[in-house]
């Protein structure tokens, strides 16, 4: 039987707590035993979404903070990343496999969350971000 755990904290806009939250959570993935490809992913699509938030959403401001809400069981890990910022609009990120962009540093860290996560959802506002990775995903069985 599994049992889901919740956590919400509010860290500064700051990498390094960035980083200690990202520890957290891939730290319960490797103690329910998540796959390593699994935690790989998760702990790759989380620093790219944390630090998205802290330097691209709140622009580093220490007056900002970002909510990161997660729960965590033996099926699946959830993570929802508010930052309080003004949010950008996902379609206007550029795609960065198209011939133009292969150049330009923008949209891999989308890509890269896509590749590695069930789940890959923003709020209208672009300011809240959803991951979410569960270990029946399909594209595990490579």
């Amino acid at each position: 039987m599994s049992s889901t755990e919740e956590f919400d904290v509010t860290i500064p806009s700051d990498t390094a707590k960035g980083r200690e939250v990202q520890e957290q959570i891939v730290g319960g993935m490797e103690s329910r035993g998540y796959s390593p490809r699994d935690v790989f992913g998760v702990r790759l699509a989380l620093e790219e979404a944390l630090v998205n938030a802290i330097k691209h959403g709140n622009k580093m401001d220490p007056d900002k903070v970002v909510n990161v809400k997660w729960e965590i069981d033996e099926e699946h890990v959830r993570v929802v990343i508010e930052d309080q910022g003004d949010g950008f609009l996902v379609k206007d990120v550029p795609d960065p496999t198209d011939e133009e962009n292969l150049d330009k540093p923008g949209g891999r860290g989308i890509m890269l969350m896509r590749s590695f996560m069930s789940v890959v959802e923003y709020n209208e506002s672009g300011n809240r971000l959803t991951l979410e990775k569960r270990t029946d995903d399909p594209d595990d069985d490579d």
